[in-house]
């Protein structure tokens, strides 16, 4: 859960640490003093987009920081494969995010104090935090996303769905595209199958034109070295006078007088080792006259064979020694333009895709048709508890005339206000006090259908337009969501916060001709003191006081046991 909030230089907050308790906490406060900021805040340390516009004026930067703890052990293994080390010390267990702006607009993030991406940010999110926003019923009116929520409610994970609609198009277009080129992909195989036939005639070898290369210059240049090495043996040891024998006479002299001063030896030993390298380098020599006889014909057969790979490369404007991975390059081309021309298995292709798509389709389908009854059933007994008595609400599963990348339905939520009417599509509800309503029954009965999925949800206003008796049941029902997870909820409705757990009060003040904004956690008679304002504005009476404590202690007695967390006022 989400157990502080830290904001430095962000737009009229120079500033604030927000310490939270589990359970459920509300935020409250005038118009303007700043609650969303917080909110806004929270998601730019959760990755969403930022801008230079949040930096408060005159700061070089501005910074947000959120400190999570009790993480869950799929995030704890996410966090060790991205190569994020665990927290330590007094921060064990917890995560710690932080990211920064600066008046340029340039982002940095860091988790748990290593620099980090903000899509890795946003990756984290979806395990941590759940916000619903004062319009989400705005968002209940978009195809993509009915359909994401009610996906979530079935559990159902759609990548192989995607995967297999991604693999049968592209097989699709494979198909489709050999079947319009047979002519031009004919033309090109023939022509890549003469070019093969005419180096097939040669069959280069890997690393033969080196080897040629180098055969060809020893052939060519036989008379020359046989002369020049049979002149060296001479030298160092056929001749009459040759260096071996010199040194023999060298080692004789010194030898003989040796004994006579200590400081001959190294010489002796020098010439000792000179001498076996000359007896060395005549067994060489030896060993090359003796296999080095002259060979003519090997010596035009090899030329005959330059010759053919030089033409050859001529043919094809390119280097001799490159002719090898040219005719290997051509030889893989032909087995694709091969495949490519075969009609047969690429329409066997389109079906083996198409089957594995139908498969998956159908799989999603089964569990949204299970899932659309569960959730309609769910909302709408929400439904009634939030004043829409008799109204009724519907999650029907729409065919597509063609598949798609989604499945072979789209989802569509549609609404009956009241008793007796018609379901409609939830985009024609005109009554904005109605779509309220229906996103905060869907918000809450979706949040408890995925408990776990996000320690921490947060509602941002969602309860605007209601009030009266569906407020104080707006209240309960966020209480009985505290008690399995952490509940913040920005609201200007006193029944709401009758029921809190805890209560955070956000204002606005002046100081020094700067405008601020601060946050405090209210209890006790400051805390009726804020429910009554909520009430009945600035001026308290004592009838607004006695009302706001007696509220506040009807929220107390809702049953419902501990919440998670430290509790505090």
């Amino acid at each position: 859960m989400l157990r502080r909030l830290t904001l430095r230089n962000v737009v009229i907050v120079p500033e604030l640490e927000v310490e939270l308790d589990g359970g459920f906490t509300v935020l409250t406060g005038e118009t303007g003093a700043g609650k969303s900021i917080l909110v806004d805040a929270l998601q730019l340390a959760l990755g969403s987009r930022g801008d230079a516009g949040l930096v408060r004026e005159g700061a070089a930067r501005a910074e947000v920081g959120a400190e999570f703890d009790a993480v869950p052990h799929a995030l704890a293994a996410w966090l060790a494969d991205a190569g994020f080390d665990a927290a330590n010390g007094d921060d064990a267990g917890r995560l710690l995010l932080r990211r920064t702006i600066d008046a340029q607009g340039k982002s940095r993030a860091w988790i748990n104090g290593s620099p980090a991406t903000v899509a890795q940010l946003r990756e984290l999110a979806d395990h941590l935090v759940d916000i619903h926003g004062q319009h989400a019923w705005q968002s209940l009116t978009r195809p993509a996303a009915v359909r994401e929520l009610l996906d979530a409610v079935a559990d159902l994970d759609t990548a192989p769905l995607a995967h297999a609609w991604a693999a049968w198009r592209q097989a699709q277009q494979a198909f489709d595209e050999a079947r319009g080129r047979q002519a031009e992909l004919e033309r090109e195989r023939e022509r890549l199958a003469w070019q093969i036939g005419e180096v097939d005639k040669l069959a280069p070898g890997a690393d033969e034109w080196a080897e040629l290369d180098a055969e060809h210059t020893r052939l060519a240049h036989g008379q020359s070295l046989i002369e020049a090495a049979r002149g060296a043996l001479d030298a160092i040891a056929d001749a009459d006078e040759n260096a071996g024998s010199l040194l023999g006479r060298a080692l004789e002299a010194l030898r003989a007088v040796a004994s006579y001063d200590a400081r001959l030896e190294p010489a002796i030993e020098s010439l000792q080792g000179a001498q076996a390298q000359v007896d060395d380098a005549a067994h060489t020599l030896n060993g090359y006259l003796h296999r080095g006889e002259l060979d003519p014909d090997r010596l035009k057969d090899i030329e005959e064979r330059l010759s053919a790979w030089v033409a050859l490369a001529r043919r094809y404007r390119r280097p001799p020694a490159d002719l090898h991975a040219l005719w290997q390059q051509w030889r893989g081309e032909l087995r694709a333009l091969d495949a490519a021309a075969d009609l047969a298995a690429l329409e066997r292709e389109v079906q083996r895709t198409h089957a594995d798509y139908r498969d998956q389709a159908k799989r999603a389908s089964a569990a949204r048709r299970a899932a659309a009854p569960r959730l309609a059933e769910a909302v709408t007994h929400a439904l009634q508890q939030l004043g829409m008595t008799g109204g009724r609400f519907e999650v029907e599963l729409v065919p597509q005339e063609q598949p798609q990348s989604f499945g072979l339905e789209s989802i569509e939520f549609r609404v009956a206000g009241h008793a007796g009417s018609t379901p409609r599509p939830l985009a024609r509800v005109a009554s904005g006090g109605e779509l309220s309503r229906i996103a905060l029954a869907i918000a809450v009965t979706t949040s408890q259908s995925m408990a776990g999925s996000a320690g921490t949800l947060i509602f941002d206003e969602i309860d605007a337009g209601v009030g009266g008796a569906v407020a104080e049941t707006v209240g309960r029902l966020m209480k009985q969501l505290g008690r399995d997870r952490q509940v913040l909820a920005v609201t200007h409705l006193p029944q709401v916060a009758a029921c809190a757990d805890h209560h955070h009060v956000v204002s606005k003040r002046t100081e020094g001709g700067r405008t601020t904004s601060a946050v405090d956690a209210v209890t006790g008679e400051a805390r009726v003191a804020e429910v009554a304002r909520m009430l009945g504005g600035e001026r308290l009476s004592g009838t607004s006081l006695a009302h706001a404590q007696e509220m506040i202690d009807v929220g107390a007695a809702i049953a419902a046991r501990s919440p998670r967390g430290r509790r505090r006022g």
